[in-house]
Order: structure tokens, then C-alpha cells, then sequence
């Protein structure tokens, strides 16, 4: 009789337990920057009465560059929470970022009846925003802006119109590629607005 081949079954469980290793991407999970923003009581009407369960708003960053929000609702706080976590990590956004600190220049955003203005600002400016706005930015990564909000303060329309600006952000490099320029003439012609505009307020 022939005998069945030894050390196969030892092979089989050295590949079962590779694939149940640690996957790649738990550091990169862990990384994150997650920012409750608000958590509200709803109501669902049905036939009997009404439901009650919460829902929770969340903004998550790498700190990088990188954001997103998200919204959860559960009826119960932890699973609310869970949910907006999970659709913020989907819907993340790359934003350039000048000198990894601040952004490249003014902007604005609208939602609904939220509008917000962003400014770019020096070193040491620190976050000058307020409520939503600083989660946001702090997720995001940015140390130096001037933030203000006119109109709602609705948290959710004010992270929806902040989102809205900061996807109309654009680096130099990016604008050089859309004109057919080089960056030097892109950062050049900026730098150049900025000294006669000193000079127009010193004389």
C-alpha cells in the first residue's frame, strides 16, 4: 500500500495561520484623529408613538492632509457613534496644505444657510475658529487659519460648508498644471501681488 505524503497537514496550518496574521492596514486604523462633534436626540414617529434613538456627528483625520465626516444614527450612543465613524473613514478628502501647516489661500464655502470664510495665516496663528470648525481643522491637520462662520450655526451645515471650501482648495501645483505654467511663475506672480498690496497699505 502506498503511504499518504507526510508534512502536508504542517503546511496547511502554517498557511491558515498567515492568513489570520495581522492585516496591514490596523496601523494605518489606528492612526486616525476621530472628533465627536455633537450628538442630538431624534424622534421616529410610527404607528404605536414614537422612537427614540441619537444621532452622532464625527469628523476623522490622519492629521496629514486627509478628512472626513460622517454621520450615525442608532438607538443607542456607542452604535450611533460606531456608524458615523465608519461613513466618515469612507468619505475621507486629501486637502493641500502649505508648508504642512496652513492653507494655500483664502477661501469660501455655502451649505444650506451656513456659509464660512477661511484664512490662510502666519506661523504661530494657531486654530481661530470655533465649534465644528476647530474639529475639523484639527482632524485635518492645519496649525495656522482664521476661520468665521456667518449665518446658521447648525453644526451640520457648518461642517458641510467648511467641507465645501476646503474642496475648493487648490496648491500652486495644481493650478500650473490647469494654466500650462511652471510653479515658479504661479508662486511668483502671488508673492508679487502680496508686496504691492504692502505697499499700497504703507503709502
Amino acid at each position: 500500500m502506498a503511504q499518504a505524503p507526510q508534512g502536508r497537514g504542517p503546511r496547511e496550518s502554517q498557511g491558515r495561520g498567515r492568513s489570520r496574521g495581522p492585516r496591514e492596514d490596523r496601523g494605518e486604523q489606528q492612526e486616525f484623529v476621530e472628533k465627536l462633534v455633537g450628538i442630538n436626540r431624534v424622534a421616529k414617529v410610527v404607528k404605536g408613538g414614537r422612537r427614540f434613538g441619537f444621532s452622532a456627528i464625527v469628523v476623522v483625520g490622519d492629521g496629514k492632509g486627509r478628512v472626513g465626516h460622517g454621520l450615525g444614527k442608532a438607538r443607542e450612543v456607542p452604535e450611533a457613534i460606531r456608524k458615523a465613524t465608519e461613513r466618515a473613514r469612507k468619505a475621507l478628502i486629501r486637502v493641500p496644505l502649505r508648508e504642512g501647516r496652513t492653507l494655500h489661500h483664502d477661501v469660501t464655502g455655502r451649505f444650506g444657510a451656513g456659509r464660512v470664510v477661511l484664512r490662510n495665516a502666519p506661523s504661530g496663528t494657531g486654530i481661530i475658529a470655533g465649534g465644528p470648525m476647530r474639529a475639523v481643522f484639527e482632524a485635518l491637520g492645519v496649525q495656522d487659519v482664521v476661520a468665521k462662520s456667518v449665518g446658521t450655526s447648525n453644526s451640520h451645515n457648518m461642517i458641510k460648508a467648511t467641507f465645501d471650501a476646503l474642496t475648493n482648495c487648490n496648491s500652486p501645483r495644481q493650478v500650473a498644471g490647469r494654466r500650462g505654467k511652471k510653479v515658479g511663475e504661479i508662486v511668483g506672480r502671488r508673492e508679487e501681488g502680496v508686496t504691492n498690496g504692502r505697499e499700497q497699505v504703507n503709502g
